[in-house]
């Protein structure tokens, strides 16, 4: 596995360089990863706003920024990811705030369709689902994982599933406007969680 997280570790992006790719992409109407379609292009279109709306907008807690500043040892946060992603619209910014508060942290991004023999070491339940961050010490050993939503979403998502079969256009609604209530608090104390460990 060392190898795998390796190989991609050399295809990681700064978070500023995934932006850019996201926005340079949508100029020519198109998504990230090999599939293409309007659906996909319009995902990641409304994705760039979301990301560019909370790149101003989203503030990271005290104790947040308290217990970052407290990593004493090189990390890097390898986040598996696309464009067209929702969850990974709404919490990139604030992983991306988070690793900024410490020289020790470097975000690095790569795209998941791009990296499937990583995304596959780390499945959620069987599936590729993203954003997947994977922490990892300068050994290249995981310390932690995280993803693909906050804890909260995450029991939300399964909550409504097992009670309706399905994930519909009605949960993600649900999801997008828990997103915006909860202003990137979660992730922000799921990471904080995992570091403490």
């Amino acid at each position: 596995m060392k190898k795998v997280i390796e190989n991609s570790l050399e295809k990681g992006i700064s978070y500023d360089q995934y932006r850019d790719l996201v926005s340079d992409l949508l100029k020519d109407q198109k998504s990230t990863g090999p599939k293409q379609s309007e659906a996909l292009y319009n995902y990641s279109l409304l994705n760039d706003r979301r990301m560019k709306r909370l790149d101003k907008t989203s503030k990271l807690t005290e104790s947040t920024v308290e217990n970052v500043k407290k990593i004493n040892q090189p990390q890097t946060w390898l986040v598996l990811t696309e464009g067209w992603c929702g969850d990974a619209a709404q919490n990139l910014p604030v992983l991306s705030k988070m690793a900024n508060e410490n020289d020790n942290v470097d975000l690095k991004l790569v795209l998941r369709d791009e990296n499937l023999e990583l995304m596959d070491e780390f499945l959620t339940n069987g599936g590729r689902s993203i954003p997947k961050l994977i922490a990892l010490d300068e050994e290249k050993n995981v310390l932690f994982t995280w993803g693909p939503r906050p804890s909260v979403a995450t029991k939300m998502i399964a909550d409504y599933k097992e009670a309706n079969g399905v994930v519909d256009a009605k949960v993600k609604e649900d999801l997008q406007r828990w997103y915006n209530k909860d202003k990137g608090v979660n992730v922000q104390e799921d990471i904080i969680s995992l570091l403490s460990n």
